[in-house]
């Protein structure tokens, strides 16, 4: 399946990196490079199978399970049975793309920038979630009880944008913002009855 392939291939590529930092350099995303260098275009997708530390590969493939795995066994095939998987990449892999797509105009004169990790294609398929079973309980760490996932939808959406016009980290809210925004736009692309069906099901909800 799908997620498992892109689960098993990126924690084998993440534990490389974190063995051989030759390997890690090569193939993180670096703005600067790309810029100067066309021939290191593929590190636009690459960087996203590289992950910080342990943690940090944890929380996103463990998202990636969760939701991925709905997506790619549930939700897609219920609406595109011939064509759930070619979506299902196409989220993905346009998630990474369009969520690298800030970092390079914004650092491809920052020789010192670098990016790694798959939190732009993760956010793609959290947000591809949502807009298709906006009403289903979510609960997350911190938050001790659930809440519908459009609501934890806006939430991570407005978290993501303060953080990227503050700044001042180095985590790529950029990427995380700019890949959620792709899932949804992506998601009702394919099928605009999600959007009439997305206001139906909260309408329900509120009036149940």
């Amino acid at each position: 399946m799908i997620t498992y392939c892109i689960l098993g291939f990126t924690v084998i590529f993440s534990l490389i990196g974190f063995r051989d930092r030759a390997f890690f350099a090569k193939y993180m995303f670096n703005p600067w490079r790309v810029h100067n260098n066309k021939n290191e275009w593929y590190t636009v997708f690459t960087h996203a199978f590289l992950h910080a530390d342990y943690v940090h590969l944890f929380f996103n493939m463990f998202t990636l399970y969760i939701f991925g795995l709905a997506l790619e066994q549930e939700l897609l095939p219920a609406f595109f049975p011939k064509y759930a998987n070619y979506f299902y990449l196409m989220l993905y892999f346009g998630g990474i793309v369009v969520s690298s797509v800030p970092a390079y105009e914004k650092h491809k004169n920052n020789p010192s920038y670098s990016a790694i990790g798959a939190s732009g294609a993760i956010y793609a398929v959290l947000f591809s979630y949502i807009v298709i079973n906006p009403t289903a309980m979510l609960q997350i760490m911190f938050v001790p009880i659930p809440l519908p996932a459009f609501v934890l939808g806006i939430l991570y959406l407005l978290y993501e944008w303060y953080m990227s016009k503050r700044g001042k980290t180095n985590i790529g809210h950029d990427a995380h913002l700019w890949g959620g925004l792709f899932g949804i736009v992506f998601t009702c692309m394919i099928h605009f009855e999600f959007i009439p069906r997305f206001y139906h099901q909260l309408v329900a909800l509120f009036t149940s």
